[in-house]
């Protein structure tokens, strides 16, 4: 059986290892180049002790050392369009789950993917209860005027409010089709206390230690309120996503954005 070649972009993060232990796992995947700014050796040393792979913070070296099928970038919007650039220029797919990327960004992704015809699945949220979440919402959205979403992350996460949330409460109003009813406080005792405001839901974003990855969508109508809650308390929660995405984007010619493309809802 033939297994799907991955480099992992921004392997010595959090995010990367957890990725690199999950490639490890999958027979149908091979861990075979780790890239990040912090590289200083040659060689790192795989998770679960089969060996090593070439590491550099040169993805363009990599790339043509390896032969990677698919670059999985966990990193920041400034470096992911840079080494999507890279990848795409060399017939490399893609996996992106980095979060705070610009629309101009995406959008470019997705024309150098259709020119090239390279694959790509670029995802605010991995886990499939996250992306199982953003579905409840949105059909939830059509039966109620007010909604709010509070989320909650570790206090090392850079954006705020999260790209779950973002992509969570543009889906609601989408499939709302008008705005919800934004309630502003008359008197606002401290700036800011009602959180920001897309599409008239507001956004409440809470960072601090303890966490991971967490949201609640609360929709309220007269006399009740429903609450939909995510709760991923270890970044395993995003690995079956993430493998599901590899093997897919190698078959893709076309950037895809959001894994609910993959999974048929």
């Amino acid at each position: 059986m033939k297994r799907t070649k991955v480099l992992v972009h921004g392997v010595l993060g959090r995010m990367g290892q957890e990725v690199l232990r999950a490639v490890c796992r999958d027979p149908e995947l091979e861990a075979v180049a780790g890239v990040d700014i912090k590289g200083a050796m040659k060689d790192l040393s795989l998770p679960d002790g089969s060996g090593s792979i070439p590491f550099s913070s040169n993805l363009e070296s990599m790339i043509k050392q390896s032969r990677p099928d698919v670059m999985v970038d966990f990193t920041n919007a400034e470096a992911t369009i840079l080494a999507a650039r890279t990848a795409i220029k060399h017939g490399v797919a893609l996996v992106i789950g980095t979060t705070g990327i610009s629309n101009a960004d995406l959008k470019e992704i997705e024309d150098l993917c259709r020119k090239r015809k390279v694959g790509a699945v670029v995802a605010p949220n991995f886990a499939i209860a996250g992306v199982l979440m953003m579905h409840l919402a949105k059909i939830s959205a059509r039966f109620f005027d007010y909604a709010e979403i509070i989320e909650l992350h570790h206090e090392q996460k850079l954006d705020a409010p999260s790209g779950t949330a973002i992509a969570t409460a543009r889906d609601m109003r989408e499939a709302r089709g008008k705005d919800f009813i934004h309630t502003a406080a008359k008197k606002e005792n401290v700036t800011g206390s009602r959180g920001g405001e897309l599409g008239g839901i507001a956004l409440h974003a809470v960072r601090m230690p303890g966490l991971l990855a967490h949201q609640e969508v609360i929709l309220g109508a007269p006399g009740q309120t429903l609450r939909i809650r995510l709760d991923q308390i270890n970044r395993e929660a995003f690995m079956p996503g993430v493998t599901l995405a590899i093997k897919k984007a190698v078959e893709l010619k076309e950037a895809v954005f959001g894994l609910d493309k993959l999974l048929g809802i």
